[in-house]
């Protein structure tokens, strides 16, 4: 494992439960996250996300495979790993009746070179709700507190289990700001996320898995080249000479081109509506994105196995 390579997952698989019963919700996983990046590992519900998460955590042993955090087992060195690393889970569980300071000092107690409570209320925006007991919060507020909890010890690794989940816009973009602190502060950030805008804003690299395995990586610029871009309008398409190369389909009243190359279709289309006379009515031309790639994988059931 390279002194760059913050985790290592090899051949990773995960069933649960025996024999006829068996479901594997893992199935042969290569991963590496380098040292000082964010990573986002993407997929919908059931994609095997959380289960891989897991195992990186130390929370589960892997059925099979190899994984290495910081160098270290995660299951046989979790003592150590968990030193080094913060975890932000899906859900997490609170004492109703303590306050915001009180939980964070409770947390604070359980790990080294902690960042003092005040610090923590400032980096989280929570100064406000100090006193509030967790009962009173408001769910976006119990999800920062969440990260005030995982970033307590400094960690080199912060592992986001859907970070910005209950957030309203302008404190999702905060949590984006804090992500982006961390990694300039050389910290190695591995998240899951839903919103795909959150992935193409803040990852250096992105993995999709569905069906337990990873079906396509690299950088968002690598994952969306080569992928179709969309022009649509809503004059009718027999007013008009179509470019060749497109591929041509209908959604309602509009007419809809997926090309391979968006400029000179977009401009061929301009000048032969121009020549004929034809105004196109609610014009939308885009390049691919890493939402509407996910989307096409996620819908793509070719290949997926049984």
């Amino acid at each position: 494992m390279s002194e760059t390579t913050a985790i290592q997952v090899r051949g990773l698989r995960r069933t649960y439960g025996e024999g006829d019963a068996a479901f594997e919700a893992v199935r042969g996983v290569d991963l590496d996250v380098s040292a000082g990046t964010v990573h986002a590992l993407l997929g919908v519900n059931g994609a095997g996300k959380t289960s891989t998460l897991e195992v990186i955590e130390g929370l589960a042993p892997a059925t099979a495979g190899e994984v290495r955090v910081l160098g270290l087992d995660p299951v046989a060195d979790r003592h150590e790993v968990r030193r080094r690393t913060g975890v932000l889970l899906q859900r997490s569980g609170f004492v109703a009746d303590l306050t915001v300071r009180e939980t964070l000092q409770m947390w604070a107690a359980t790990v080294t070179d902690a960042r003092s409570v005040e610090e923590s209320l400032v980096l989280l925006n929570l100064e406000r709700v100090a006193e509030t007991r967790m009962r009173g919060l408001s769910g976006g507020e119990q999800r920062r507190v969440d990260l005030a909890c995982a970033l307590t010890g400094r960690p080199e690794l912060v592992v986001l289990d859907e970070p910005t989940t209950g957030l309203d816009p302008e404190s999702r973009h905060a949590v984006w700001e804090l992500v982006r602190g961390l990694r300039a502060q050389g910290a190695t950030v591995l998240l899951t996320t839903h919103y795909l805008e959150e992935a193409e804003q803040l990852a250096d690299q992105v993995s999709i898995m569905r069906a337990g395995r990873i079906v396509q990586e690299g950088t968002v610029a690598e994952i969306v080249a080569g992928h179709p871009a969309e022009i649509s309008f809503r004059t009718p398409a027999r007013d008009l000479v179509l470019p060749d190369a497109a591929e041509v389909s209908r959604d309602g009243e509009r007419t809809v081109l997926r090309v391979a190359d968006l400029q000179p279709a977009l401009t061929e289309l301009l000048l032969t509506a121009r020549e004929a006379g034809v105004s196109l009515e609610m014009l939308d031309a885009r390049s691919a994105t890493l939402e509407s790639v996910f989307l096409a994988l996620a819908a793509d059931r070719e290949g997926v196995p049984a």
